[in-house]
């Protein structure tokens, strides 16, 4: 079986001397850099994972996030941070992170989470059902992985546009959070319930005036209304 690949970027050498002997020891290949600009020159294709830390000295590790996003470089990211709040949480997900953990971490925790978002990750997609789905002005194209909003793209992450996919095929029916949960983030048992929120908070600003269209039934989950 082939070594799966790990960038680590931290500008703290104690913590990135702690990652690397614990996932080296789990039998990963670890590469090491202790900024952002210095991750952008040695990051490659073969990479399969970046844990990335937020607040570093010169380029911040959302910036360079939002950098590789940009260039539809789809390298699953895990965010660390020595803050913990609902506002870092959010803009980690919305520039494309797949995950966030706060420091001081467990090493068994973040252990867990880099072996779940990489087998996540390896999995091959099932081919959808449906090329094509169209609601009033909201058009996924599951082939391309777009989603128009009245003609116009709106630029959604990978979970975003994953969760909207489940939502669209299960229309009208409801889905629970965690089926949500299950299917989007596969096997992490460490994600909460609320992770669904925080993403779907962000899908329904991005839809504009079809945000109604996605309704929370309180204790449930969530459903389109469609007609």
């Amino acid at each position: 079986m082939d070594k799966k690949r790990i960038l680590v970027v931290d500008d703290e050498k104690d913590i990135c001397d702690i990652l690397q002997f614990n996932l080296e020891n789990k039998g990963y290949i670890v590469d090491v850099a202790y900024s952002a600009e210095e991750a952008l020159d040695i990051l490659t294709p073969n990479h399969q994972l970046i844990l990335l830390d937020v607040m570093m000295g010169g380029m911040s590790g959302f910036k360079m996030a939002e950098r590789l996003r940009k260039k539809d470089k789809l390298v699953p990211i895990i965010f660390l941070t020595a803050k913990d709040t609902e506002d870092d949480m959010l803009t980690g997900f919305s520039i494309g992170g797949d995950d966030y953990i706060s420091k001081p971490f467990s090493i068994k925790e973040l252990l867990a989470r880099v072996k779940a978002l990489i087998t996540r990750s390896n999995i091959a997609p099932q081919a959808p059902m449906q090329e094509i789905w169209q609601y009033k002005g909201i058009v996924i194209d599951y082939q391309s992985n777009r989603v128009l909003v009245d003609n116009i793209e709106v630029s959604l992450t990978k979970k975003e546009f994953e969760i909207l996919s489940l939502l669209a095929k299960a229309a009208p029916n409801l889905m629970s959070r965690s089926s949500i949960l299950n299917q989007v983030w596969a096997d992490n048992e460490l994600v909460l319930d609320r992770t669904v929120d925080v993403h779907i908070t962000r899908l329904r600003k991005k839809l504009g005036e079809y945000s109604s269209l996605i309704v929370n039934r309180s204790g449930f989950g969530y459903y389109l209304d469609i007609e």
